[in-house]
């Protein structure tokens, strides 16, 4: 292994989710709402088995070997993300969601503005957020970056 210092290293962690959520506008009729967002504005919610992959970077601690103790990343999604989210009802029971349309690309900018000042709490910027609604769908965001 090289004596010199290497740059920066990507670390990914997964986890699961399941919520409910409904895309509707208050603001509009029954029929704009349908029309727009279809089965999604079922008026009883529809839910997702979701996949959320957060990626941090930073530098490896060369006494620890890691770019931050996975046992404290998983503490900080288990408190931030899964608490927040597992078996929620999105629109009325995550602040926020209240008068936003709870699709998977507002609720990938949501987990970024959570989870960023965190990690970087912890000395490690988050690179990424990609967050699948189900194997074919999912929203990624890199704070702007990319």
């Amino acid at each position: 292994m090289s004596s010199e210092t290497p740059g920066d290293v990507l670390v990914t962690r997964k986890v699961t989710f399941s919520s409910a959520h409904r895309y509707h506008r208050d603001e509009w009729s029954d029929e704009q709402n349908r029309e727009e967002f279809g089965p999604c504005n079922n008026p009883y919610g529809h839910g997702h088995n979701y996949q959320l992959e957060v990626t941090v970077t930073g530098p490896i601690d060369r006494e620890t070997g890691m770019v931050l103790n996975l046992r404290e990343v998983d503490d900080i999604l288990q408190s931030e993300v899964i608490a927040r989210f597992d078996h929620r009802y999105i629109n009325k029971e995550v602040p926020g969601f209240d008068d936003v349309v709870p699709t998977t690309e507002n609720l990938v900018l949501y987990l970024w503005d959570l989870l960023a000042p965190v990690f970087s709490d912890r000395g490690v910027r988050l690179h990424r957020v990609r967050l699948f609604e189900d194997p074919n769908l999912w929203a990624e965001y890199s704070g702007g970056d990319a």
